[in-house]
């Protein structure tokens, strides 16, 4: 339970801030372009629970920032902030109420902030101001040496500032990524207990510890040493070259019955102020060690239609239905977080939805969320047609699908299949494997690391159990399986029969052979300039009708093809329609290494030859315009 920390830690704020009545709107943060630009004003008293008038409904705040030259003009929903700075205070009251800009022009901004009372203006309504944006200072991987990432109307999104196309890899596990103890008001509802699958399940919440020998001095804490745990994982997951993770927001009457952003757990109109500060610690320094952040909004339990359980019902949020309940949820999300630079909206976790409640709530999500983040839904492996088929073609609701899938071998037809669908709709969805695997195993942990040789044998002595893939068949199927479907990129789940599962697991060196063999896929596209958004998958070339797991081909015809070998076998690339001369490049994608081989001309089909090495694994070719 927090502590109130009354109105001296209230006036104390003031004062650090520099606000003052006189003086009641302050813009504080870095005063750059794609940084965090805070709008702070000092405004009416409220205490996070308070009922009449409630801050959370109450009340509606806005700011409207305008840039000189007239475009763009955002309108950035605000929000409660207790006194200011609730992440170190656990403040449940103050007078603090804020909004995030994130410029993407330097130059002069102007404010004008809308504070509504029940519908009425206020006295705080109509007050205006500006400042001034200078020009970005940071570097890559910091993301905001490249701007805010952006739906285009491509199957991939695109920075704004740099100009670059983004293809991701990283963690989707665990789901219960902010089941952090550091965090204010986080418990497990839950005692520890069985899953529905049968298997043992765990509510402790995490300490994140493994990587706290990760933080740096110099990173973000709060309270004192709070943080270091999650904050180091997320340096390891950087430093391994990989720029996702995703994680739940709300999962009340779920697996983990341990993340919410209210107050507790049954009150879903008041939002607990100090733990939804931490939280965006945490978002914040992703965003610099160029993180793409998965905001899971919901999952399956919370959808209200397939559960017969009333008190797994109470946790949902209005029945699925765009309600009182859901709207400030969402809102207070994109209040608080939208500002990063590189994140999805995922309408919700195996999502069971009607299709008009996931329209309903994607819309809204449209209409408030000042800029238009990608917006994805995730839904169970059988149900992609039915849930993915009626919105093909609705440019008001998805840009982007979070795959899952029952088994890796199924991930490239799947990424074609979506591709090229949502393309012929008129409407490119952006689209991404989140979930590849069978829900037991997911993608495993490394073969030495502890724990994993005893899980796969157990696996594998039982009848029943579902076929456990080695980390070399993820690399291949998964990783290499989506990219060259046309894919936006994956994320790992972790399953629930393995070391450091899906609800567990706070070691993300688990799985570090996984995260090399991503970094070097990933640095593939971009140190070899692959136009991947002007490339599509053309597996006929190199025989593969079915799109089957032999081989793939990307193919930007009569210029540049990408061949992946899942095996070292012969191979024939089809240049019929091809004219020039040729070279071809193979390259390695578990080590990284280059070998140019030799040239060849185009007007026929084309024997690529064998492999530089003798190695029967799998392998990139190359071949490009001389």
């Amino acid at each position: 339970m927090k502590q109130s920390m009354g109105v001296f830690l209230v006036l104390l704020a003031a004062l650090a801030c520099g606000c003052s009545n006189n003086n009641p709107v302050l813009i504080d943060g870095e005063l750059k372009q794609w940084h965090n630009v805070i709008l702070t004003l000092s405004g009416p008293f409220a205490n996070e629970t308070d009922t009449d008038p409630n801050p959370f409904t109450d009340y509606q705040m806005d700011a409207i920032f305008t840039h000189e030259s007239g475009k763009p003009v955002y309108k950035v929903p605000g929000y409660f902030a207790a006194d200011g700075n609730a992440a170190e205070t656990s403040a449940e009251s103050g007078d603090k109420w804020r909004a995030h800009l994130c410029p993407d022009k330097p130059g002069r901004w102007d404010y004008k902030i809308s504070f509504l009372h029940k519908g009425n203006p206020t006295e705080w309504d109509g007050l205006q101001g500006q400042f001034t944006i200078d020009s970005t200072d940071k570097a890559a991987p910091d993301l905001r040496a490249k701007g805010r990432l952006e739906y285009v109307g491509k199957r991939y999104l695109r920075f704004a500032g740099s100009g670059e196309f983004f293809i991701k890899a990283g963690a989707d596990a665990p789901e219960t990524l902010l089941a952090y103890k550091d965090f204010d008001g986080t418990f497990a509802a839950k005692k520890a207990g069985v899953m529905r699958s049968g298997e043992a399940m765990t509510t402790d919440l995490k300490t994140w510890e493994p990587h706290i020998r990760d933080w740096q001095p110099g990173d973000p804490v709060w309270q004192g040493e709070k943080g270091k745990g999650l904050i180091g994982a997320i340096n390891y997951l950087s430093a391994k070259g990989c720029n996702a993770f995703s994680f739940l927001t709300y999962n009340a009457g779920g697996d983990g019955d341990n993340v919410w952003p209210h107050v507790s757990r049954e009150d879903k109109l008041h939002m607990d102020c100090s733990k939804l500060d931490q939280w965006g610690i945490i978002f914040s320094h992703g965003t610099a060690k160029g993180m793409y952040l998965h905001f899971k909004l919901q999952e399956t339990e919370n959808d209200d239609l397939n559960h017969k359980n009333e008190e797994s019902r109470q946790q949902s949020l209005d029945g699925g239905e765009l309600g009182p309940q859901r709207k400030l949820y969402l809102r207070e999300l994109i209040a608080r977080f939208g500002h990063n630079l590189a994140l999805n909206w995922n309408l919700g976790e195996e999502n069971t939805q009607s299709t008009e409640q996931i329209r309903a709530m994607a819309r809204f999500i449209r209409e408030t969320d000042p800029y238009d983040h990608n917006i994805v839904l995730h839904t169970y492996p059988n149900d992609h047609e039915k849930v993915y088929g009626p919105l093909l073609g609705d440019k008001s609701v998805l840009t982007g699908l979070s795959i899952q899938n029952s088994d890796v071998s199924t991930t490239h037809e799947e990424a074609v299949h979506w591709v090229e669908r949502s393309q012929a709709s008129g409407h490119p969805w952006v689209v991404a494997h989140d979930e590849p695997g069978n829900a037991a195993t997911g993608t495993p942990a490394d073969p030495d690391y502890p724990g994993m040789a005893q899980a796969a044998e157990k696996l594998n002595q039982s009848k029943n159990s579902p076929k456990l893939p080695t980390v070399d068949q993820v690399r291949k199927e998964v990783l290499w399986g989506n990219l060259m479907g046309g894919g936006a990129g994956v994320e790992y789940y972790f399953g629930y029969r393995l070391p450091e599962n899906d609800l567990a697991a706070e070691d993300w060196r688990s799985r570090d052979q996984t995260w090399t063999y991503s970094a070097i896929a990933l640095d593939f596209f971009m140190n070899h300039s692959i136009p991947f958004w002007e490339m599509q998958n053309a597996d006929e070339l190199v025989g593969n009708t079915q799109h089957d797991n032999s081989r793939y081909c990307l193919a930007k015809p009569g210029e540049l093809y990408l061949i992946y070998l899942l095996s070292a076998d012969p191979v024939t690339l089809d240049l019929s329609r091809a004219r020039g001369e040729f070279k071809v490049h193979w390259f390695n994608p578990r080590t990284g290494k280059d070998f140019q081989v030799r040239t060849l001309n185009g007007g026929t089909a084309v024997d690529l030859g064998t492999p530089p090495e003798n190695d029967e694994q799998d392998w990139v070719i190359l071949v490009g315009k001389n």
